[in-house]
Formats: structure tokens, sequence, C-alpha cells
């Protein structure tokens, strides 16, 4: 059973890191963002979801998802008194904060529009990427990586790096935590086929050459 400090705040059971709010443009403080940034609480503001419909078709009011994920333990209370700064509607207990954060760009709702997550802001140290990546995101990343190497024909692992650094940081960010040995195994594997290949084609061409002479 839950517990109240001296203060009357809940503590013990009841308690979870993280809570979620609907922020709509015409009811909320012009500067929000900044208010919400100013409490030092890491969280995710999704990118302003202006093309969700009813299944009507109708399109629903614009808004804002905020995700907060508070390092430690927190009351609903406590999430509330700050969603009340930024006039947030409702404050939901969010059980999966992966789940919540995908939500955020409807990356699991095919059916619901798709929002881009490199517009995501993200709050006070809160890192949007690894919090929504999936063990499939990386595999994925590991194909278009391959197929760019195929169409492009690279084999150099210094050039793919630095093209995804400003190119492609989801490839960027896959090639530095995880999958730099897989890929620099591929790309000298191509270099060697190229190679290989090559030797035939000159060779097929020695030959035709020689056979035109005679």
């Amino acid at each position: 059973m839950a517990s109240k400090n001296s203060n009357g705040e809940t503590y013990g059971k009841g308690r979870t890191r993280n809570f979620a709010t609907v922020v709509y443009p015409d009811s909320s403080p012009e500067n929000w963002q900044e208010i919400l940034t100013d409490q030092f609480i890491p969280a995710f503001i999704s990118p302003l979801h202006d093309m969700d419909t009813n299944p009507d078709g109708e399109l629903k009011k614009h808004h804002w998802h905020v995700l907060l994920t508070y390092d430690s333990m927190k009351t609903k209370e406590q999430a509330e008194s700050v969603f009340n700064l930024i006039n947030g509607v409702g404050c939901e207990v969010v059980q999966s904060l992966r789940g919540y954060a995908r939500y955020l760009c409807h990356l699991d709702n095919p059916e619901k529009h798709q929002y881009d997550s490199a517009s995501v802001r993200a709050l006070c140290g809160a890192d949007y990427n690894a919090t929504i990546g999936l063990p499939t995101d990386k595999y994925k990343a590991i194909g278009e990586i391959i197929e760019y190497c195929k169409a492009n024909n690279t084999c150099s692992y210094s050039e793919l790096l630095e093209y995804s650094m400003y190119e492609r940081y989801d490839w960027f960010r896959v090639l530095c935590d995880s999958a730099t040995v897989v890929i620099k195994e591929y790309l000298k594997s191509r270099a060697w086929t190229t190679y290989q290949r090559s030797k035939e084609v000159n060779k097929i061409d020695r030959s035709n050459s020689e056979q035109s002479a005679d």
C-alpha cells in the first residue's frame, strides 16, 4: 500500500519513471518547450502531430506528445505538477518507455501518418535513438549499408564512415556500436571479388586480342 511523507507526497508503491501528456498549440504557453527544458528533466517532444485523423478521416486537432523520463522514481502527482506548467492535457503513466517513445512518430503504426524521427526533440540528456532502438533496426541498417556499397561501388570503409557521419547518422551509430567488423569484412571481400573479376575480364580481353591478331 502506498504511503505519504510529511509533505503529503506518495512514495513506495505507485511510483514510476515515465509519464506522458499531450500539448495543444492553442492552449499552451508560447514558450512551453523552454519552460519544460528549464525543469531539467530528461524528456522527448514529438514532432507536431498535424496529420493525425479520426476513423472518419477528419483531421485531429494538432498536438504534441511529451514524454518525461525521470532518472528516479516519481509519483504521478509530481509529473502532473510539471505538465501543469505547460498546460499539458492528461498525465499518462507509461508502461513501456521504448514503446511510447516509438509512438511519438508512429513507428509501429503503419496505418497512421509517419513522422520524422529526426524531428523529435530530446531534452536534458535524453537519447531518442538509443531509446527507440530494436535489434531488428541494426540488421535493417546493415542491409541498407550493403545495398549502398553495391550501388555506389564502395570498397573504402573510411569513405563509408564519413558519408554515414554526415548523411546517414543512423548508419553511423550502427557502424560505431556493433557493425564495424561485419562491414569491414564485407568491404574487404567485395574489394577482393571486384579485383578477381577485373582480372578475369582482362584475361578474356587479352585472349580476344590475341585471336584477332592471328
